[in-house]
């Protein structure tokens, strides 16, 4: 299970994080606790969450319900937006108004100092696939992770393009994307933008 984390002041003003370490907002913290009953009602045997604060606080929610200790992974990070860090969609349209249209469309950014999305999608897959390795058969994880870095993952393992992860839509705050592991089939979607 992929969980986003809860809201932030910044996603609430259309301000791009990345890999800034933004607490949750009130607003987040009520998310969290509202969600974490549900996702402790499957029983997680692995808890994993992003070392950024909005993600990890978000992850305390669950664990406090669970008998589960949390692991910290900062490969499970946010995409990294270099100099848009920080700013509103606004400002970035005016400074890179053709990054900015590729970026809306899912295409490739390569100004910036944008992380590149097959960067980030190996170095979330990479995390994913290593967690689960040594988990125990059979065991439900859920990992508390971020928006971008979930879509794109999800894409990845799927096997899907890239190219499809607008498609897949944005995951809300403290929304989950369910993903299964099969024996034969490998990699499955089981629900996606989960309350």
């Amino acid at each position: 299970m992929l969980w986003r984390h809860g809201q932030t002041a910044w996603n609430a003003g259309g301000r791009v994080q990345g890999q800034i370490d933004t607490p949750l907002s009130e607003t987040g913290l009520a998310q969290a606790a509202a969600a974490a009953p549900r996702l402790a009602a499957l029983e997680p045997a692995v808890l994993v969450a992003s070392d950024l604060r909005r993600a990890s606080v978000t992850m305390a929610a669950l664990a406090a319900l669970v008998d589960v200790p949390v692991t910290y992974d900062p490969r499970l990070r946010e995409r990294s937006f270099g100099e848009w860090e920080g700013l509103t969609h606004q400002e970035i349209r005016a400074t890179w108004p053709e990054a900015f249209e590729r970026w809306r469309r899912g295409e490739p950014v390569d100004d910036a100092d944008v992380e590149a999305i097959d960067a980030l999608s190996k170095r979330m897959t990479d995390a994913l696939e290593e967690i689960v390795s040594t988990a125990p058969p059979g065991a439900t994880i859920v990992v508390a992770t971020h928006g971008a870095a979930a879509r794109h993952a999800t894409c990845a393992l799927l096997g899907w393009p890239q190219s499809l992860s607008s498609t897949l839509g944005a995951l809300f705050n403290c929304h989950s994307t369910d993903l299964r592991l099969d024996e034969s089939r490998g990699w499955q979607l089981a629900g996606h933008n989960l309350p």
